[in-house]
């Protein structure tokens, strides 16, 4: 799917029903930031199996979504964020390959160059 760059991207933090299609995320969307729902922008969902995702977005005629489903693997999701996180493009495009953006790592301390 192509995302374009004049639109911003929202995590819906927190664990969605999937059997919502596309009334009831643009229900959830409108209460999480409704100055957005309308505006075009990205809404990312994720079911507590974490192997699909939703993605809605208005395209000025209507709702549309997008539907993604891991055959073998799950995707990562933030536990400890609550409510709606903005996300880069690029930061995206690493959580649908499966990269957890959202983990930190230990910064690593050099000691010698040699």
């Amino acid at each position: 799917m192509y995302f374009r760059k004049d639109r911003q991207i929202h995590l819906v933090a927190g664990i969605t029903d999937m059997r919502k299609q596309i009334n009831g995320l643009a229900q959830i969307a409108n209460e999480k930031k409704a100055d957005r729902v309308f505006s075009g922008d990205y809404f990312v969902f994720l079911g507590k199996t974490r192997n699909v995702m939703k993605v809605l977005y208005w395209d000025r005629t209507g709702f549309c979504l997008w539907v993604k489903r891991l055959e073998e693997a799950t995707f990562p999701w933030t536990r400890k964020q609550k409510g709606v996180i903005t996300l880069e493009r690029e930061k995206f495009k690493l959580l649908l390959k499966g990269i957890d953006i959202f983990r930190e790592h230990a910064e690593k301390r050099y000691v010698s160059v040699l």
